[in-house]
């Protein structure tokens, strides 16, 4: 069956439907649809502008009591392989991340249920108290549950006393497909995609936004997927709470699910490509070089996207699993010319910082460790 139609309606701004999403992902004709996905995108951003991000995760704990089957860096309460980085050392990881121009830090961690709600509001105080600068787009909507279920507090009160010590935005980590059947199957212990999407309306609503995510690669149908795109779509039509889009595959290795077939880059592709047609109230979509490698995450240019992420000088959930593509500032800058984009950085709100024209490179770089 031709999808013609469907990239037709998408690329003349007609809303796609549950049903057009499943037919796209039965399709193989990826071109097709990346070239309708980057038509719709230079709508949004007509310059040949490619954006990124100088940030650093922060993995501050890997104490978790989620024992999701995908995931191979937690470790369960009491293991001697735990971990809750001192207060030092991430006040000097995010002294790192500003000596090199960094603007972001994403602090993520497992689901610690050892730490109060006063750990932290406490940190994000002596965090800004240090660095009023740097935007802390920090602990996704599963950890946010779990300090609401340590505190016994609501989930606005949370996300407000965070809020009010420092937190600036919220990652969208834990979505991975948002529907019971899957999230039953891999994560039983996990927050229900219910849970997940109000996390997001609330953080907006106490003044705060997020993004979106999405994984796929766990055996899901492609109603799943679509499904998860429709309520992703419907919660940023009610409160505009997503400033960006980023999906990437499920990476078996060292994992509880090792066996899982594990996915392509052509996949990946495909999968920007129907998001940026189905959801036509987002307005960036971010690459997945971390996951995907740099010349994939290259490619993604031409198949909607119109950001290279983070430079992410630090990562070690995806790590875990066996998969590591590490690049530096100056190299983000060759593989987006080498798209024949231009690039900027900018902040976590998208706003450009400087733009980099012609061949100049940054003035200080690093190398990401782990």
């Amino acid at each position: 069956m031709s999808i013609d139609r469907i990239l037709e309606r998408a690329v003349n701004g007609e809303r796609l439907s549950m049903e057009d999403a499943v037919k796209l992902y039965e399709s193989d004709e990826v071109e097709k649809m990346g070239e309708a996905a980057n038509t719709v995108m230079k709508k949004w951003h007509p310059e040949p502008v490619t954006t990124f991000v100088i940030g650093r995760n922060v993995n501050y704990t890997n104490f978790c009591d989620t024992y999701c089957r995908f995931c191979a860096f937690y470790r369960a309460p009491g293991s001697k392989e735990g971990y809750v980085l001192e207060d030092d050392v991430i006040f000097q990881k995010i002294q790192e991340t500003m000596d090199v121009g960094g603007t972001e830090i994403l602090m993520q961690g497992g689901t610690n249920p050892d730490l109060p709600l006063a750990y932290y509001t406490d940190l994000l105080r002596n965090i800004k108290s240090r660095f009023p600068n740097i935007w802390m787009h920090s602990f996704s909507p599963a950890e946010i549950w779990k300090i609401v279920e340590v505190s016994g507090l609501s989930l606005e009160d949370v996300l407000s006393e965070l809020h009010a010590a420092g937190l600036d935005s919220m990652p969208g980590g834990g979505a991975e497909i948002l529907t019971e059947e899957t999230r039953l199957r891999v994560s039983r212990l996990k927050i229900t995609w219910e849970q997940w999407i109000d996390a997001m309306k609330v953080s907006k609503k106490v003044g705060m936004h997020g993004t979106a995510t999405m994984v796929i690669g766990f055996g899901e149908s492609f109603e799943e997927r679509a499904l998860h795109l429709q309520r992703v779509r419907d919660a940023q039509d009610e409160t505009e709470c997503f400033t960006a889009f980023i999906s990437w595959l499920f990476q078996p290795e060292n994992t509880g699910m090792y066996k899982t077939k594990k996915l392509t880059a052509r996949d990946y592709l495909k999968n920007v490509a129907i998001s940026r047609l189905f959801l036509d109230n987002i307005e960036n979509f971010q690459s997945s070089w971390v996951t995907m490698g740099p010349e994939v995450g290259k490619k993604s240019l031409e198949y909607g996207c119109n950001d290279f992420g983070s430079t992410m000088m630090e990562e070690n959930v995806v790590s875990a699993a066996g998969t590591t593509h590490k690049v530096n500032t100056n190299q983000i800058l060759t593989l987006i010319r080498e798209a024949g984009k231009i690039p900027a950085q900018r902040n976590t709100k998208y706003e450009i910082i400087r733009r980099f024209d012609g061949e100049e490179s940054a003035e200080k770089d690093f190398v990401m460790q782990n």
